[in-house]
């Protein structure tokens, strides 16, 4: 596999076991089906088994029978799933960054006890209901609200583009308690099968194909107390979990870019026009050695992020830096490599084409680049674009 500063000397034992075990699946049971989920954008369910008996859910999480990874080690899943398919590697994010990682941290006794462990075994799959119909970027005023009713909560509003959701057995909701000064936005944990609850699969993607998406509607829906998590209130809630999202993803747009470096270098070689393999071309050479310079600038960033957050120095402002820059590298690079491949990159016999559409997505959820952008700025400057 393509690493130019052989970076993958550094990791340790267990890093290593980690990476193998995911290129082994990716290569054996990602690779010969994913084009068919992603033409019939349909949830890779046997794959999701798969995944939960292989320990990728919640990994590097401690306790309840979690396997308790490294945070590099956990960056290596994401690079290799990200290899494969952003889509898959979306379904281990979402139940590992997005639903177990808040109840770990963030979560009664009770309910880690609860959850983490069958959330962790596959037996539950989880969703994140952050972002609404009229309210993405700024999550600050979203609308959906909880009211006190006897032991629990009344939950209204309606939330899109909700990765999993078609297919979840809870959501991660965030919402506003209105029986507290000030309206703090909450965490609450709905089963999708209470009733008032409505979850609608969107159809008509042209991107991430293999994660299904859908909005879920809550009419009046009832939880009990026990399923608030108590350990956090206001924005630090969602948009830490959306952190540590992040954190993944500059790790697997690093996958996602390699692997469309690898086709393209293999299919420069292999495909003669002119009496020689294109590779052979100066114009081919030089795409070849940018997109090896920006794929092992990513790959350095991404490390960079792992060490800062093993010794508990990680700021979001550096992961919003290593997002932006990552996804971007990657989108570029799909878009390099399907030129390279010439008409044969527009099907589905390689992977650029779906890499790139993959890419459109990730582009834009998990905070914008635009918004990315505002973040660093205002960390470089002192002033806010945002108010």
């Amino acid at each position: 596999m393509f690493d130019y500063l052989s970076l993958d000397e550094k990791l340790d034992e267990e890093a290593r076991m980690v990476r193998d075990t995911a290129r082994e699946f990716v290569r054996d049971r990602v690779v010969p089906v994913v084009d068919d989920y992603y033409r019939e954008a349909r949830f890779p369910a046997d794959l999701f088994e798969e995944m939960a008996e292989l320990g990728f859910f919640g990994a590097s999480l401690d306790g309840y029978g979690l396997p308790d990874l490294s945070d590099t080690a956990y960056g290596v899943l994401m690079r290799e799933l990200g290899a494969g398919d952003s889509g898959i590697r979306s379904i281990v994010a979402v139940q590992s960054a997005l639903v177990m990682w808040p109840i770990h941290a963030y979560g009664s006794e009770a309910q880690k006890e609860r959850w983490l462990p069958p959330l962790a075994d596959g037996d539950v799959l989880g969703c994140f209901a952050l972002t609404e119909p009229e309210h993405g970027s700024d999550a600050g005023s979203l609308e959906t609200s909880a009211a006190v009713e006897g032991d629990g909560y009344r939950i209204s509003g309606r939330k899109t583009w909700i990765s999993s959701s078609p297919v979840a057995d809870v959501a991660l909701v965030w919402a506003k308690d209105r029986s507290r000064d000030g309206d703090p936005i909450r965490g609450f944990l709905v089963e999708t099968d209470r009733a008032g609850v409505d979850v609608t699969k969107l159809d008509g993607k042209l991107s991430m194909r293999v994660s299904v998406t859908g909005e879920v509607g809550l009419n009046d829906v009832y939880v009990p107390e026990e399923n608030v998590l108590p350990g956090v209130e206001g924005l630090k809630g969602p948009l830490s979990c959306n952190t540590e999202a992040r954190y993944g993803l500059a790790w697997g747009s690093v996958g996602v870019a390699r692997d469309c470096f690898e086709t393209a270098r293999d299919y420069a070689t292999d495909r003669e026009q002119f009496g020689k393999p294109i590779a052979g071309f100066q114009l081919q050479q030089e795409k070849l050695a940018e997109m090896a310079t920006q794929i092992t600038t990513a790959h350095l960033l991404a490390h960079r992020l792992a060490d800062l957050k093993e010794r508990g120095d990680l700021r979001h402002q550096q992961v919003s830096m290593a997002k932006r820059n990552n996804v971007r590298m990657a989108r570029d690079q799909a878009r390099v490599a399907r030129e390279m491949l010439g008409g044969n990159g527009i099907t589905t016999d390689y992977s650029p084409m779906r890499h790139m559409s993959n890419m459109e997505t990730v582009y834009t959820y998990e905070g914008t680049h635009d918004i990315h952008s505002l973040i660093l700025g205002e960390d470089l400057t002192g002033e806010s674009a945002f108010v």
